[in-house]
């Protein structure tokens, strides 16, 4: 079958969950001898690289000039589309949302919803914003969506209106980005022990609740850093609000790099901790089961059909609550080892052979 992903994900990250699945896609669909090709234009992606050759249709640039990124997206859609009705797919998976109007108009079309936190933190459905728009638009084009979880399912059928029968839950594979790591070599090493919160701090991802719950521990604020992975340094007013938790000097910190310096955190953490409000799949816990971390998570959206029975639950609204979870897990040494074993267990269940598989199958129906 000849399956072709579009460009919009691949010109908007250079690293990401999004543009890492469909890249992880496309090698498994390989292996089933699929005839894949991703039509990325002038992309700036960098798992693009990792695929083999004759794959990826496209130019890659380390990155874009100062404010042409929507530039690039409408060259992309123009030249993509030239080289797609060229080329003649079957099937069109199209990455991320667009407005634009697609020039093979009678090629069936997929679309992966990965998430519906921008109209569940916006009060509600807004048609005026423009993501929001987007998302309408590439539904409504789509001949079958594919959900990444039961949760966001439940999402776009009852914000969006989708009929039922046109979604399809796939979850994603586990993370061999993750295991395949020689998982002492980045040199991370840190004497004191620490809880790890990994990826963006703002809004729903909850950061802040989260140090807030720790700061009401004497035990925990005593005896425990944090460390943020991702996310950017920390912004001065992010520092006024760590400091007015009453954390210590550098006893918050932020570090940045590559999976092997995250898999030596993971390793080197007691926990890690999911604080956020809303996720519509969430690889960060899977992350931290693969290298024998202890998750602590919110028990909210997607997160319990995630994580089963391997993680320790909270509510992420309540501070207390955060605080009660974390200590029966650090001040444990046989729950540690319970989730440790239980993690090991859960990322069984996920695998990029099978999502894969699930995915061929809905190109074969609507085809």
């Amino acid at each position: 079958m000849k399956i072709a992903f579009d460009y919009q994900i691949f010109s908007q990250q250079s690293y990401g969950g999004i543009s890492r699945y469909y890249s992880r896609l496309t090698t498994e669909l390989l292996k089933f001898e699929q005839d894949v090709s991703i039509f990325a234009g002038v992309h700036r992606n960098n798992y693009l690289s990792n695929l083999l050759n004759g794959v990826v249709k496209g130019r890659k640039l380390a990155k874009y000039p100062p404010k042409t990124a929507k530039l690039f997206l409408r060259i992309n859609h123009y030249l993509t589309s030239y080289q797609m009705k060229l080329w003649k797919p079957e099937v069109i998976h199209e990455t991320y949302y667009s407005n634009f109007t697609p020039h093979l108009t009678n090629v069936p079309r997929i679309v992966t919803a990965h998430d519906i936190n921008h109209e569940l933190y916006s009060e509600g459905l807004d048609k005026s914003s423009l993501i929001t728009q987007r998302k309408i638009t590439a539904f409504n084009r789509a001949d079958h969506i594919i959900s990444v979880s039961h949760n966001t399912k439940k999402d776009l059928i009852e914000l969006f209106g989708i009929a039922s029968k046109k979604i399809s839950v796939i979850h994603h594979g586990s993370i061999d980005h993750i295991s395949s790591i020689n998982q002492y070599n980045s040199g991370v090493k840190y004497f004191r022990p620490f809880l790890l919160y990994v990826g963006p701090r703002a809004g729903y991802k909850n950061f802040f609740g989260f140090l807030k719950a720790v700061s009401q521990s004497q035990k925990l604020i005593n005896e425990f850093d944090i460390v943020a992975f991702g996310g950017g340094h920390f912004l001065s007013d992010e520092l006024i609000k760590i400091k007015s938790f009453g954390f210590k000097e550098g006893q918050v910190k932020q570090i940045g790099g590559d999976d092997s310096v995250l898999v030596s955190l993971y390793q080197e953490a007691l926990a890690f901790v999911y604080p956020s409000l809303y996720e519509g799949f969430g690889i960060p816990p899977l992350e931290a089961m693969a290298c024998r971390c202890p998750v602590i998570s919110s028990n909210t959206s997607s997160m319990p059909e995630v994580i089963g029975d391997a993680g320790e639950y909270f509510d992420p609204k309540e501070p207390e609550s955060i605080k009660v979870a974390i200590e029966k897990v650090v001040f444990s040494q046989s729950r540690i080892r319970d989730l440790k074993t239980k993690g090991i267990k859960r990322l069984k269940m996920f695998s990029w052979e099978n999502c894969a598989k699930e995915t061929l199958k809905i190109y074969k129906n609507i085809v």
